[in-house]
């Protein structure tokens, strides 16, 4: 018997007590200081979190990669050790904030209440909110920006072993995940190796220079831009598939497949927004540069199809340009210099399908522009494929490490 095991049988034998979110915490949103004040921005103390401090640096955090001056809070920090969890758009992550800070409203902050600190180790908490993340996917709001139903978030239970327990928990995942860390960091390295190549060779194969008798064009002559369709909670669910800005966000391509969410529209609605293949969709807005002017190409034609308000649709002119070849040419290091520069910022980042129609194209061949696309097409899979090669080994050590993780966070519940 494990340590574990005996601890268990020791000091909850019959199983453990649940209790809901909203009782153990406090919830409050973040937010985004004003960016017209640049004296919020400028010599900041205070640590602002966003999704890309998690993509960079993981799920506990000390530091963030931007900071805000303490003019530019609203009343109190969140505490050091409180928990952040993605509750609109990029759903599913969380972290542990280790220090007092801030962070966008993309996450909503869960702070222990001090009635119940003494019943937790606060990286148990951490680590069961990876099933907090799950049930968070499983509760979205229909609309036209992915967001958690905020009144089933309040209702998720956390379990409450005790202490010891919990710390024998703790101890046995930070083992794990020191060891996954260890198993994979090589294979990552080696991954990154080849996702930097492949960024070299997109940029390098979209470059004008590199062909024959490029015809430069500006993307107003090749598009027609147009913004995408906004409705209330109510229309959705049934009726026309819908692309959401997380579909375009999440994807350099879109098929049929990819498509799962329904919008009611009318006749004229459908007329005038339908998606067909070939038409380039944009992230119109945002809480920051980094998320605006990030495209989807439609590779299927799948009939009825409309997009969402906070996305751009560039419907082509003209057949001078392969679907394949758009996907790739928007994800330019020169495209993206392009959009942060050029999209605008008040409470929030945004651009304009006027603002993507000035950005000049290089337009090769069709022969030139198949041929790029069979050369990234194969670096691609290469790099992003989870059925082969080192992304499916990557991918497999962390499932392994999934499954342990939940197995040790699954309690019997004790009965009145």
């Amino acid at each position: 018997m494990s340590r574990l095991e005996e601890l268990i049988a020791e000091l909850c034998p019959d199983g453990v007590e649940y209790r809901t979110l909203s009782e153990l915490f406090q919830t409050r949103n973040g937010y985004t200081p004003s960016k017209s004040n640049k004296e919020f921005w400028e010599n900041g103390t205070v640590p602002w979190f966003r999704m890309e401090d998690i993509r960079e640096n993981g799920h506990i955090l000390s530091t963030a990669t931007q900071r805000v001056s303490r003019d530019a809070v609203k009343g109190k920090l969140f505490p050091a050790n409180s928990i952040i969890v993605a509750t609109s758009a990029t759903i599913g992550e969380h972290a542990l904030i280790t220090v007092p800070s801030l962070a966008n409203q993309r996450f909503t902050y869960l702070v222990l209440k001090t009635e119940y600190q003494h019943l937790f180790e606060i990286k148990f908490l951490y680590y069961y909110c990876f099933k907090l993340d799950q049930y968070c996917k499983e509760c979205l709001n229909q609309g036209n920006f992915a967001s958690v139903d905020m009144k089933k978030f309040a209702k998720f239970r956390f379990p409450v072993p005790p202490l010891p327990v919990q710390s024998e928990i703790v101890k046995i995942l930070d083992n794990f995940a020191e060891l996954t860390a260890e198993l994979t960091a090589e294979l990552t390295a080696e991954l990154t190796a080849r996702k930097k190549q492949y960024s070299e060779y997109l940029n390098i194969l979209i470059d004008k220079n590199r062909f024959s008798n490029p015809t430069m064009t500006k993307l107003g002559e090749l598009f027609d831009f147009k913004n995408g369709l906004s409705k209330g909670k109510e229309f959705f669910g049934r009726g026309t598939p819908f692309v959401r800005y997380t579909d375009v966000y999440n994807k350099r391509v879109l098929h049929k497949e990819d498509i799962s969410a329904l919008v009611e529209c009318t006749p004229s609605e459908l007329e005038k927004l339908k998606v067909t293949r070939g038409d380039v969709l944009f992230t119109r807005t945002s809480e920051t540069t980094e998320d605006v002017g990030w495209s989807s190409v439609m590779l299927d034609d799948i009939g009825a199809c409309v997009f969402n308000g906070f996305t751009i649709r560039a419907k082509p002119k003209t057949d001078r340009l392969l679907p394949e070849y758009c996907a790739y040419c928007f994800s330019t290091n020169e495209f993206r210099q392009y959009v942060t520069s050029h999209c605008a910022f008040t409470t929030r980042a945004s651009l304009t399908g006027n603002t993507i129609a000035e950005y000049s194209l290089a337009v090769p061949s069709i022969t030139e522009q198949q041929e790029v696309v069979n050369i990234l097409d194969k670096l691609y899979l290469l790099c992003n494929s989870l059925t082969s090669g080192l992304p499916a080994e990557i991918e497999a050590r962390q499932k392994q490490y999934e499954y342990y993780r939940d197995k040790l966070l699954t309690f019997k519940e004790l009965t009145a």
